[in-house]
């Protein structure tokens, strides 16, 4: 019994404060304190400078043989290549509606590693966890972009929405791939970043996790339009239960433990990204439903991940 309270506390040690945050900033929405132009303008402070000074300060003073394996890194790329084809086929065959196809696959594959992965990792690992998650992060950022605008081009007829040379450049100026190259020498070498500059640097990465989930948490529409799709609970349960499990089982049985393997399940135990409702209703999708599907998951996965947690914690590999 005490086995059980003791993983169910540590679990909740994880996802409780994500939990009020976003509890906070769903209050502070509804009271008018942060408004429409207060989320649109803290949002694109924490992935333009806050986001990314995070992971540059999280890496630049870490040894580069601690951080994560690229053996893991390759890993998790090529399971979200399997799951993105079976994704695929499965909605051929299953969702009639062309034009849903791409935004069931993007919901299901395409997770929150940046901020909510990022969040879970922190709370159970601190500024080593980050710095070992900051290159699968980086790396999975980019392949999820790019299968993102794959599905979607196809879904809704748009080859041409997205030329792979705009892709491209989009990539190559992303803060966050930025801010983790430019920390890379300083990992590698005995190089030093100047002390003040470290300290404002630190400054603006203690306000990133706390800023991105307040934000977060007041976009969330509870009370979203009604999407008659039916296809929600089915997307819920894929990127919630089966992804995160079926990637977690993979890489317990290709020989990861400790802190890679849990790393491994509290990444790919994210909602869905909020960055795919923006991506759909640019490419004129069914927004309502890319919006429905953050909500859930967004508030699913602090109870899927908890529960997860629990577990590694009871099995001893956490």
């Amino acid at each position: 019994m005490s086995l059980f309270i003791n993983s169910l506390l540590f679990a909740l040690s994880i996802t409780g404060p994500i939990c009020l945050l976003l509890l906070l900033g769903l209050a502070l929405r509804r009271s008018q304190m942060m408004n429409e132009g207060f989320i649109d303008g803290a949002s694109k402070l924490v992935f333009n400078i806050a986001l990314p000074m995070l992971l540059f300060t999280s890496i630049a003073q870490t040894d580069f043989s601690q951080m994560i394996s690229l053996k893991l890194i390759g890993y998790g790329i090529s399971a979200t290549l399997i799951a993105f084809v079976l994704l695929e086929w499965l909605a051929s065959r299953l969702i009639d509606n062309r034009r849903l196809r791409g935004i069931a696959v993007q919901g299901a594959f395409r997770a929150n590693m940046a901020i909510i992965g990022l969040a879970y990792v922190n709370n159970a690992y601190g500024p080593q966890g980050l710095a070992a998650a900051a290159m699968y992060v980086a790396c999975l950022t980019i392949l999820f972009n790019v299968l993102a605008v794959i599905t979607l081009s196809r879904s809704l007829n748009q080859e041409d929405a997205f030329p792979v040379k705009q892709l491209a450049k989009g990539i190559a100026k992303n803060p966050l791939i930025i801010g983790i190259v430019a920390a890379l020498p300083f990992a590698a070498s005995n190089w030093a970043v100047p002390q003040m500059l470290m300290q404002t640097g630190q400054y603006l990465a203690q306000m990133t996790l706390p800023l991105a989930l307040l934000c977060t948490g007041a976009s969330l529409s509870l009370r979203g339009h009604r999407e008659e799709t039916g296809l929600l609970p089915t997307v819920v349960i894929l990127r919630l239960l089966v992804i995160p499990t079926l990637i977690t089982l993979g890489g317990y049985l290709v020989g990861f433990r400790g802190m890679e393997l849990t790393i491994l399940f509290l990444i790919n135990a994210a909602p869905t990204a909020a960055a795919s409702y923006v991506m759909v209703r640019a490419m004129g999708g069914n927004a309502v439903l890319a919006a429905n599907i953050i909500a859930v998951t967004t508030l699913g996965s602090l109870l899927s991940t908890s529960l997860g947690a629990a577990l590694f914690k009871g099995l001893g590999w956490l």
